[in-house]
């Protein structure tokens, strides 16, 4: 008899985790529940100006390998493409800036980064931080704002730390640990070095690495699509409402009050509906994934006249405390090289804390992008085209200490039950992936490396 399988969520993770199933266990019966209109969660292809545009995650980090391996297996590696060497710019003290080289997530390796983003007085502060005593234990995981607003100061976090990190999880560097937000510096502090400049400095990659991003031609649609057709997978348009443990298998309730039969689970669903799904069947998997925060964010795409003189950038990252609404600005087309006769970009609203991403309307949204592009590039843009797309409660913080949270929730599941999720190893696709095969490894099954 074929092995029954119920993946709950039908997001990049238990998308990979169904196709993960399918490819170890060849007959087994596959379903997944996604009370959604469609499969893909975050990952979502739109029309905007004729042109197909991702309108939640964009774009997948090259040096990862999971995404690229993922293409490879499922033959769609000509259908990758790289980001076409336009670098951001931030915004600051109401003027745009470089980006400065040679840092980690805006961390600098050395006080000539900063020139010109930061004062005098900071950049001294920068330079003399070598000399300072260093009071690091290894393993310790603060947040990114306590450990360089102690070395730098608050203008390096608002300036340089902020903008980044905002744009990947919609928090600060308030909201996010160092462990999580820069590894490989968290890293370089344990094996003993001197300084947080030093830090960095072991922690950079390797220069003339090539392009950073990578995309999908067509969108993340094309990934979705083959995942969905690869999986052979039931599709219920159901939540899960109960999970229950019989004594030969799961059993689970949905929204409309059918029940299902599986031999294992995978749980690919946020933090907040993962906690009371399994309150009963692993009380310390709940309570740990309780304690995981998240952001609600908006994405409001737009099509421009192919001619609108926008500049030689791949968009704009938002300093903390600027008078604009968006925090970043993502020029599409420039920052992937597409040409026509309509330009690509998409702004991004709201962080961690604010409810904008709930309350504002669709015309508030699309007044405050065009206020705000006319702040930043002085454009009175013509919007040919556009959407807006809202991610309620979908950028989990990664907050100091979030390794060990994540280890209890998968040290709390009883067997056959895996867990995979954005809040689990890394909120972009790649880690995803990753986490959707480590599920499907806990239920026993071999997956392909």
């Amino acid at each position: 008899m074929s092995r029954s399988f119920c993946v709950v969520g039908g997001g990049i993770s238990g998308l990979t985790a169904a196709y993960r199933l399918r490819s170890a266990s060849g007959d087994a019966d596959i379903t997944v529940f996604e009370p959604a209109g469609r499969l893909g969660g975050v990952l979502r292809t739109e029309v905007v100006g004729d042109q197909p545009m991702d309108l939640g995650a964009e774009a997948f980090i090259l040096r990862r390998p999971e995404v690229p391996a993922l293409l490879t297996e499922l033959n769609l590696s000509d259908r990758q493409r790289v980001s076409a060497g336009a670098r951001p710019l931030i915004y600051s003290g109401d003027e745009l800036h470089p980006l400065p080289t040679g840092t980690v997530v805006g961390i600098p390796s050395a006080a000539a980064q900063m020139a010109g983003l930061v004062d005098d007085a900071t950049l001294a502060r920068i330079d003399a931080e070598p000399g300072r005593p260093l009071d690091w234990r290894a393993g310790s995981d603060p947040a990114v704002a306590e450990l360089v607003g102690d070395r730098f100061g608050e203008q390096v976090v608002a300036r340089s730390v902020d903008p980044l990190l905002s744009g990947v999880y919609a928090g600060s560097a308030a909201t996010i640990g160092v462990r999580a937000a820069a590894p490989t510096v968290a890293a370089a502090l344990d094996r003993g070095a001197g300084s947080l400049t030093d830090a960095v400095r072991q922690a950079l990659p390797p220069a003339g690495g090539g392009p950073v991003f990578g995309a999908l031609d067509g969108g993340y649609r094309t990934l979705v699509d083959e995942l969905v057709e690869r999986s052979r997978l039931r599709w219920v348009r159901a939540a899960v409402r109960r999970l229950d443990r019989t004594d030969a298998a799961w059993e689970l309730t949905d929204d409309t009050g059918a029940r299902w039969l599986a031999d294992a689970v995978v749980l690919a669903v946020p933090a907040p509906r993962f906690a009371p799904l399994v309150a009963d069947v692993a009380p310390r998997s709940a309570a740990a994934a309780s304690r995981v925060s998240s952001a609600s964010s908006v994405v409001v795409a737009l099509a421009v006249p192919g001619a609108t003189p926008f500049p030689d950038c791949s968009g704009v990252l938002v300093a903390t405390g600027e008078r604009l609404r968006a925090k970043a600005i993502t020029l599409s087309s420039r920052k992937w090289g597409a040409g026509g006769d309509t330009q690509l970009l998409r702004l991004s609203f709201g962080r961690f804390g604010d409810d904008l991403a709930r309350t504002a309307s669709d015309d508030e949204l699309l007044a405050w992008a065009r206020a705000d592009l006319a702040t930043v590039f002085g454009l009175d843009v013509e919007v040919v085209d556009a959407r807006v797309q809202r991610w309620i409660e979908a950028m989990p913080q990664y907050g100091p200490g979030h390794a060990g949270l994540v280890a209890e929730v998968r040290a709390g599941l009883p067997p056959t039950l895996g867990v995979a999720g954005s809040y689990l190893d890394g909120i972009g696709v790649p880690a995803c992936v990753g986490a959707a095969g480590r599920a499907v490894e806990a239920l026993g099954m071999k997956v392909a490396r």
